[in-house]
């Protein structure tokens, strides 16, 4: 009875869990794809690594 409850129920959200997990896979697309530089926090700068060979 009570696992007949459990399949009723996750039979009833499976919709809603597929379209949460479509919308999270459309934002992690766009976010990866976006042209937009990287947010750097403030004070933070990216230096190039120099290595001299001697």
């Amino acid at each position: 009875m009570a696992t007949d409850a459990a399949i009723f129920v996750s039979k009833r959200l499976q919709r809603a869990v597929f379209a949460l997990l479509c919308l999270f896979a459309a934002h992690l697309v766009l976010a990866v794809a976006s042209c937009e530089p990287e947010q750097v926090a403030m004070g933070a700068a990216r230096i190039p690594l120099e290595f001299s060979q001697r």
